[in-house]
């Protein structure tokens, strides 16, 4: 996925590193040219902050992604997903996060939650990681209620399996 929008910012190093940030947070650009959370407004300015490049940049880069038909549809319409990994405690929610040895290798969430399901537990959110964005994807598996013991070592077990850690 990554790879289709990255192309078009090939020579424009600044405008990466925001098209990379609106891309990975979910944020939308408007056909106004503002950046959006829903339906929020997000200053172009907070925006160059935490990208680490100028106001300006922020603004070329919106320009862009309205320029380009692909980027347009692509951008109007990301969406932020809710995660719940770092509340789950507070929610009686077990955490699985399985880290692959190759993200790119076929059936990964497949083996995994299968694994899971054999143990009769309920899935409640599952997040992917792009493999094109992250260094170290990750696959993370929110669990309704306790993880047996029993599950962690077949999922250690698993072809591809790097690490597999729990909370």
């Amino acid at each position: 996925m990554w790879r289709k929008i990255k192309r078009y910012f090939t020579d424009l190093p600044a405008q990466l590193r925001v098209a990379k940030l609106l891309f990975e947070r979910g944020f939308q650009v408007s056909e106004k040219g503002k950046v959006l959370s829903s339906r929020i407004e997000i200053p172009h300015s907070q925006i160059a902050k935490e990208a680490g490049v100028e106001r300006r940049a922020v603004d070329n880069s919106v320009k862009t992604i309205l320029s380009i038909p692909e980027l347009r549809r692509i951008y109007m319409n990301l969406r932020q997903t809710c995660s719940l990994q770092e509340v789950a405690r507070e929610f009686d929610l077990g955490v699985i996060v399985f880290t692959p040895k190759n993200a790119r290798q076929a059936g990964i969430i497949a083996n995994v939650t299968k694994k899971v399901s054999e143990k009769g537990l309920s899935i409640k959110q599952a997040l992917a990681e792009d493999p094109d964005l992250s260094i170290h994807p990750k696959l993370t598996l929110i669990i309704d209620g306790e993880i047996p013991t029993g599950l962690i070592d077949e999922i250690r077990k698993l072809p591809g399996t790097h690490s597999v850690t729990v909370y």
